[in-house]
């Protein structure tokens, strides 16, 4: 039993140390936040991208295919952009982060047309398989929250300064036990 309680005392403080040296870490690059939030955004989005191209071949509206391709380069685009947006110990690049917003805008618009194409084609097609109506309603929803995380990031960009004086405030100093050391005698050396 004391075993276990000293297990879960070492895991809750290596936690605690996980935690605070990321704190650490954020606070000497805080736009790692927005980076980080585009990432998983570009994950969501490739991973399920057999989803999307699937749909889009089956219900084959009017810029479909477009939408989608635009989705996916812009997206590569965007995350170069943000890369070069906040370059090391120097001021943030506005131009850079001008046209990863504008790349935002795009994304999140393609997206939305993309989710009316597929509204439109389960509203109007009646003879659907239940198995065709569930694929589309996924791709929809993986579309919908790529659209969600883009425009976090969004928010994200725009607000860095503003997290990173938020994130300087936190305390992650360590603190030390005190240790009490008696009196040593230093023997003179001859």
């Amino acid at each position: 039993m004391k075993n276990n309680v000293n297990f879960f005392n070492k895991l809750g403080s290596g936690l605690k140390e996980f935690v605070r040296k990321l704190l650490v870490s954020l606070k000497k690059k805080p736009d790692i936040i927005p980076l980080a939030l585009l990432l998983i955004s570009f994950l969501l989005y490739s991973l399920n991208l057999t989803h999307v191209s699937n749909t889009t071949a089956t219900i084959q509206k009017n810029g479909m295919g477009i939408e989608e391709f635009a989705t996916m380069l812009f997206s590569i685009l965007s995350m170069v952009c943000l890369l070069n947006a906040f370059p090391k110990r120097q001021k943030p690049n506005l131009p850079m982060i001008i046209i990863f917003l504008a790349l935002d805008a795009v994304i999140i618009t393609c997206n939305l047309l993309y989710c009316s194409n597929i509204t439109q084609a389960l509203e109007t097609l009646t003879s659907i398989k239940e198995s065709q109506r569930i694929e589309y309603e996924t791709t929809r929803n993986i579309v919908i929250a790529h659209s969600v995380l883009m425009f976090i990031t969004g928010i994200a960009t725009v607000l860095e300064p503003v997290l990173a004086k938020l994130i300087k405030k936190i305390d992650t100093s360590v603190e030390l036990e005190e240790t009490h050391v008696g009196n040593i005698e230093l023997a003179d050396e001859e």
